[in-house]
């Protein structure tokens, strides 16, 4: 009986074979392929373009935002400080014409002219000497005032009453009396309330001295009464003429 030898197996070996080739070919040719070293590359320029992009483009316009944020904001305050001036411009130029209309009615309505003005003081004051039973001891004294900031003598009487000056033309007046202690408030106070503007400036009381002084009996009657000595420093105005008003300067 003779031995049969099997055939060897063909395909197998065939197949093995293809596997040895493909690892030569795969050591010959390395872990990387030519697709693999394009994606890499393709991915390394992706990601430089993003870079770029950021810093050229992403960090000026953040820089320029934060630019135009500040110069907003400093545009801000500075509209905000123009409007409180134009509104403080506007309260001043009302106060100023509020002012000068005060000023414009004072002086139409509670002065009067110079020239009736000093007539009329003269007679006022001796109308309320005789209705109020006082003697006259002294003055009145009449010594002319003229508006704040006329050239003026430095000497006599002049100087003395300067400082009753103000900026409407006047007279200062200066009279001792003496009476009854009652007759002189009364006497005072009709020179307050009288319609003439005039302001009284120093108030001086004294018990008279003179022997021949008047002297009179008090409400309850029987006892005698010493008169009282009254001096009054006091002060009137007249309205300003035209010149003198047009020449007054303007408040800005």
């Amino acid at each position: 009986m003779s031995d049969v030898t099997p055939p060897a197996p063909t395909s197998k070996r065939k197949r093995f074979d293809v596997r040895i080739d493909k690892l030569r070919r795969t050591s010959q040719n390395g872990p990387v392929g030519p697709a693999e070293i394009v994606g890499l590359a393709g991915s390394l320029l992706i990601l430089i373009l993003v870079v770029v992009s950021y810093l050229y483009f992403l960090v000026p316009a953040r820089t320029q935002l934060e630019r135009a944020q500040l110069e907003r904001a400093r545009l801000q305050n500075q509209l905000r400080t123009s409007q409180d001036n134009v509104q403080k411009g506007l309260s001043t130029e009302a106060i100023v014409q509020g002012i000068t209309q005060s000023l414009d009615a004072f002086e139409s309505g509670g002065l009067t002219a110079a020239g009736r003005g000093r007539t009329d003081i003269y007679e006022s004051l001796n109308q309320l000497m005789r209705k109020n039973g006082l003697r006259n001891t002294s003055g009145p004294t009449y010594t002319p005032l003229d508006p704040t900031g006329t050239k003026t003598e430095t000497g006599g009487a002049k100087a003395s009453s300067s400082k009753w000056q103000s900026i409407y033309p006047g007279i200062a007046i200066s009279v001792t009396v003496e009476g009854q202690y009652q007759n002189l408030r009364r006497f005072i106070r009709e020179i307050e309330t009288s319609k003439q503007f005039v302001v009284i400036n120093s108030v001086e009381l004294e018990r008279a001295t003179e022997t021949n002084s008047a002297v009179g009996a008090d409400a309850g009657g029987g006892s005698r009464v010493a008169p009282v000595s009254l001096r009054l420093d006091m002060a009137t105005y007249f309205q300003r003429r035209a010149g003198e008003r047009s020449a007054e300067p303007i408040a800005n």
